[in-house]
């Protein structure tokens, strides 16, 4: 019984038994069922089937080198094969090598450009194994090629067993471009079984690698394809695997996408392997070129594509221009041919059809090709085969050197090896015709014109959708037009008829009009008379215009104007309360008796009524002998400020009344602040004054302290633990005993005098201390300089308490 093992490479032996070991008996084995026979047989006859091929494309290649030989040397089949075995022993290389050299230098193509490359890189005038490989693989594919020309398939498995697997790679995919912007795949090996099916064909728009490619009309290297994130033929197969996909193309067009694939991510590829598979790419460009070739050497002569065009631009109505490419000595794209206009034709810089028909396209219009980009949508057009289609697109042309902008509908298509463009000059009057009707359409307006003589009246669409009519109903008569209205409005609407039918003088109103359908319009109709040759009225023509929601903006603003005033009137009245108020209890100008002291006050109203403040200051003598002297701010401004300050005010003369100390009265201060006020805070600076022992005791809540003045030297005082007034339920104060000497004035005021948005409030009391020691020596004398020269510049009201030590 024969076994099926696994065969050993050519020429390595079998492995003889060492000494002292003696070889084992063979066991009995077990026939392999029938299936995998089966697949046992069929997997070698593949192998043996791409053996022949890879055979059979060596033959070629050989077979070629002897045809030059025969060519070059003038001799027969039989001579040219001995020459070549002589050539082949004296170089030292196989007969493939020297055949792909002998093709090499007879081609001087991509293929011959690539191995001379490797010859320059190994420095070397001799061909190095390098370089006869890499010509070798490549010219056993290109043969591979050639001999399956009509089959894509074999041309993939050739193109992956002669060229592609010894640069890594594990399969290959040819796709074939349709002009409506879908992938086909035309050949395939390396990849699973049922994935070719899975991807047989791809819609237009879907983003694929070879998309990419098609797209960029560049080749694409991908180094990572889960990475990149886009899907293609055996993503799943090697999903971290590297690809790199080329657009196979000729003479300037695509015809389709050569995709490699390596198993594992792509490191930067050398020159010379980008080089290689651009070189596989052309080969599968012939491939799937499937339109006739290009007359190169009939240039003039008419291909049969542009023969068929040419009837079907003469029955289009829009000016046609049929162009074919023009490729330069190495078969690139780099014109196009002007080889017929159709009768329609206008030339946007005013030039007869003769002068442009037969002209390249970048001569005739040299401005296609800058910035309006039409040059570079013809070439992917005629490259891709997609269709393009654009409205409004500027066309520059060159008129005396003069560059002449024309707006045109562009469309662009390739038929065969040509491409039609069609374009269509915006026409002036139309596109203020239909400017006017998009003005009419948003600006709600409709037009109409009634001949007087005759009846006629014509409407326009939209003063239909005024009137809320169908566009087949009859219009109405301007006579009629009162039916229409609103009676309110029937003295105004009769008084616009006289004006322009009796009078003849153009005229205006606006009505409510009534639809059929029961909603009723504002609407403002314009009319004017249109006067004959004899000065007879003859017709009437104006417009209607729908001033619904420009009414209902009127009548809204007018409300809201309303109600803005009673608002106004509102918060004025609460201001002038509130600032009644406040002059009810602090006087601007205050003097107070006390024994052995002169106390004057001062009190400045913000300038805006809007901003009253919270402001307040007091001076009691108490039932004990002693003086109270207080200053204080409520936080805030208006009408709720101001009974705030009223609150405190009164609460502090109350608790004072109790004989207790400065920091005690803080302290309750502080609890009626935060209990039996609404959200109110609030600083303040207390002091008790005995006129026998001339010492005073003071505490601040968050206040700015006094300032002494002796001398003429002044100070402040100390600034004193205490928190602000309601910021927290139970809260500590300290306290300060001062003495006080005959002459000794002491100022109290509120941040009003001091503050600035520009400066701390360091440096303010700073400039108050150098302010105070300048000027009067008077007590009122000094108050009122005080209030004149004040550094403040925020608008709040001031309030100032001046004592003087008799």
């Amino acid at each position: 019984m024969t076994s099926f093992g696994t065969p050993r490479p050519a020429g390595e032996r079998a492995q003889e038994p060492t000494a002292g070991e003696r070889p084992l008996p063979s066991l009995p084995q077990q026939a392999p069922p029938p299936l995998g026979r089966l697949v046992a047989t069929v997997e070698r006859l593949r192998r043996e089937v791409r053996e022949a091929h890879a055979a059979a494309d060596g033959r070629a290649l050989v077979e070629l080198a002897k045809g030059i030989l025969m060519g070059r040397l003038d001799c027969t089949p039989a001579a040219a094969a001995r020459q070549l075995d002589d050539l082949c022993h004296e170089a030292g290389l196989s007969p493939l090598e020297l055949a792909a050299d002998i093709v090499n230098q007879a081609a001087r193509d991509q293929v011959s450009a690539i191995a001379a490359e490797f010859v320059e890189r190994t420095a070397t005038a001799q061909p190095s194994p390098q370089t006869s490989s890499v010509s070798v693989r490549l010219r056993t594919a290109e043969s591979g090629v050639l001999a399956a020309a009509a089959d894509t398939q074999a041309v993939a498995d050739s193109l992956l067993a002669n060229a592609l697997t010894p640069l890594g790679a594990v399969a290959v995919a040819v796709w074939a471009a349709a002009p409506d912007g879908s992938l086909a795949l035309a050949g395939h090996a390396g990849f699973a079984s049922g994935e070719a099916s899975r991807w047989r064909h791809v819609p237009p728009g879907v983003a694929t690698v070879p998309r990419l490619a098609l797209r960029e009309r560049a080749p694409v290297t991908l180094t990572d394809l889960r990475r990149e994130g886009l899907p293609s033929i055996g993503h799943l197969q090697w999903p971290d695997g590297g690809r790199m996909a080329v657009p196979a193309g000729t003479g300037g067009r695509v015809h389709g996408v050569l995709e490699v694939c390596w198993p594992h991510p792509l490191p930067p590829l050398s020159p010379q392997i980008r080089r290689q598979v651009e070189a596989l790419a052309e080969l599968c460009a012939h491939t799937l070129d499937t339109a006739p070739p290009p007359h190169a050497t009939a240039p003039e002569g008419l291909l049969p594509d542009v023969s068929e065009l040419i009837d079907l631009a003469e029955g289009l109505h829009d000016p046609t221009i049929i162009l074919t490419p023009v490729l330069d000595p190495d078969g690139r794209l780099s014109d196009f041919r002007i080889r017929h206009v159709n009768s329609r034709f206008a030339d946007p810089a005013g030039r007869p059809r003769g002068d442009v028909n037969g002209a390249l396209l970048l001569e005739a219009y040299p401005m296609a090709g800058g910035g309006s980009g039409l040059f570079d949508t013809i070439e992917r057009v005629h490259a891709t085969g997609e269709p393009f289609r654009a409205e409004r697109m500027g066309l520059t042309a060159l008129v005396d050197q003069i560059p002449l902008t024309s707006v045109a509908d562009i469309s662009v298509s390739r038929h065969g090896a040509a491409v039609l463009l069609i374009w269509r000059i915006e026409d002036e009057t139309a596109r203020l015709a239909n400017l006017l009707q998009h003005a009419q359409r948003l600006g709600r307006i409709g037009g109409f014109e009634e001949n007087l003589a005759t009846g006629a009246i014509t409407w326009n669409s939209e003063l239909y959708a005024l009137h809320g009519l169908p566009s087949g109903a009859p219009p109405v008569p301007l006579r009629d037009l009162p039916s229409y209205a609103h009676p309110d409005d029937s003295a105004a609407l009769g008084r616009f008829l006289r004006t322009v039918l009796r009078y003849r003088r153009p005229a205006s109103v606006n009505l409510r009009l009534r639809r059929s359908d029961g909603i009723l319009r504002h609407i403002r109709v314009v009319a004017e008379p249109v006067l004959d040759a004899a000065q007879r009225l003859h017709a009437v023509r104006g417009a209607y215009q729908d001033i619904s929601a420009q009414h209902w903006t009127e009548v809204a603003l007018a409300a809201t104007q309303d109600q803005l005033a009673l608002t106004e009137a509102e918060s004025a009245e609460r201001n002038r309360l509130a600032l009644q108020l406040q002059h009810a209890i602090m006087p601007p100008h205050h003097h107070v008796e006390a024994p052995g002291l002169r106390v004057a006050v001062r009190y400045r109203p913000a300038e805006t009524e809007s901003l009253v403040g919270g402001d307040w200051y007091d001076t009691l003598v108490l039932p004990s002998g002693l003086i109270m002297l207080s200053v204080g701010d409520v936080a805030g401004h208006g009408i709720e400020a101001a009974t705030g300050m009223v609150v405190l005010r009164n609460a502090l003369r109350g608790l004072a009344v109790t004989g207790a100390g400065p920091a005690q009265l803080m302290s309750w201060l502080n609890t009626v602040t935060h209990h039996l006020t609404q959200q109110v805070t609030a600083t303040a600076v207390c002091g008790l004054y005995d006129p026998r022992t001339r010492v005073m005791r003071w505490a601040r809540a968050g206040h700015l302290p006094p300032v002494h003045i002796r001398k003429g030297e002044a100070t402040a005082f100390p600034l004193l633990d205490g928190l602000l007034l309601g910021a927290l339920p139970d809260a500590t104060y300290a306290e300060q005993e001062v003495r006080l000497e005959a002459g000794d004035t002491l100022l109290m005021f509120t941040d009003g005098l001091v503050e600035r948005r520009d400066a701390s409030v360091q440096d303010s009391l700073a400039q108050l201390l150098d302010t105070v020691t300048t000027g009067a020596e008077d007590l009122d004398g000094r108050l009122d300089g005080l209030l004149t020269e004040s550094w403040s510049d925020t608008d709040d009201d001031t309030c100032v308490i001046g004592v003087q030590v008799g």
